[in-house]
């Protein structure tokens, strides 16, 4: 990204670089790691830590510490029209609103963080978020496209093993692929027909989800092939040489959606989280639109989210314009 070069600005703002360097016990050197290792996802970790980089690379400095508290030492109106400037070059470069509003988010979080622990006197509520339009395709694929890609899975290999057993976790519980990834062995209880995951935005509050059968014979069989593991090993790991034993990283588990989506011959774009909204829209149609039924197997915390895949379902919109245009 350009640099912004905001430090000229007509509003005289303080020059962004470090005039003398922070004390040891200054509490800013540790800021930025102590404010990251509150989030347990590695995932979210990197992408909060590049966001905030990329925030001061946009100013045209590198991250410092000295750097950081000088952006924290501001007065609330320069910290505004520093960020809203950065806000409006995201917009200028057309990224997606989501993508701009994760970019925001990070830098509101810190701040907050910083405002917590008294080292900044503002935060940054009075900047606005991007609008967004939620849920607009919920439907995904039906039962019988995601049966052409759980037989385009190779079995008699151990990575077909691991494969099939995450796309039925991904289908049967309608798991996002960061619970997948995080799971541990000791978490998979087969005799119980059980599951321990971590859920969006509950760090350390692990929730116990019950398993179909063919689940468990799925992550069973990927975990006889694998042989040695401990219980605090992670439940999927890579088998390539040179990573065997590492954690199975989120943007795998994407690849590996994609692959068999495509040897399965869907035209349609897939993703670990299109095949949650699949799961969840074939669930309503099994329980005939039961949305609090169906809330204990997506876990959204409102339930006014599952009536917009009960809409998309039934296409009520459509219904009614058919009506409309029959009368012509």
């Amino acid at each position: 990204m350009k640099a912004l070069n905001l430090v000229q600005s007509p509003s005289n703002l303080v020059p962004l670089l470090p005039k003398n360097r922070l004390a040891p016990d200054s509490g800013y050197e540790t800021l930025l790691d102590d404010w990251l290792n509150r989030t347990r996802s590695p995932h979210t970790k990197r992408m909060y830590r590049a966001n905030v980089t990329g925030f001061f690379h946009s100013l045209g400095y590198q991250l410092t510490p000295d750097l950081l508290a000088q952006f924290l030492l501001l007065d609330s109106q320069q910290a505004f029209e520093l960020v809203s400037q950065y806000h409006g070059a995201l917009v200028t470069q057309k990224l997606a609103p989501a993508t701009i509003n994760q970019k925001l988010a990070a830098i509101k979080s810190l701040v907050n963080y910083a405002a917590a622990a008294g080292k900044c006197h503002y935060t940054l509520t009075n900047i606005k978020a991007e609008k967004l339009t939620q849920y607009r395709d919920t439907k995904g694929i039906p039962k019988d496209q995601f049966k052409l890609m759980i037989d385009a899975v190779d079995i008699n290999t151990i990575k077909g093993l691991r494969d099939r057993a995450v796309l039925l976790l991904l289908w049967g519980n309608a798991l996002r692929r960061s619970e997948i990834a995080n799971c541990d062995v000791s978490d998979f209880m087969p005799k119980a027909g059980e599951l321990i995951i971590t859920g969006k935005g509950k760090i350390g509050q692990p929730e116990t989800i019950s398993l179909g059968k063919a689940t468990v014979k799925a992550i069973s069989l990927w975990l006889a092939a694998r042989k040695v593991y401990k219980p605090s090993d992670p439940l999927f790991c890579a088998i390539h040489k040179g990573y065997w034993g590492n954690r199975l990283h989120t943007h795998s588990i994407y690849k590996l959606v994609q692959k068999y989506a495509k040897l399965a011959g869907i035209d349609k774009v897939m993703s670990p989280h299109r095949i949650r909204h699949s799961s969840i829209t074939e669930a309503l149609n099994l329980t005939n639109g039961d949305v609090r039924k169906v809330q204990k197997l997506s876990r959204h915390s409102n339930l006014n989210t599952l009536m917009i895949y009960d809409d998309n379902r039934q296409n009520l919109q459509g219904e009614v314009t058919g009506m409309l245009d029959d009368l012509f």
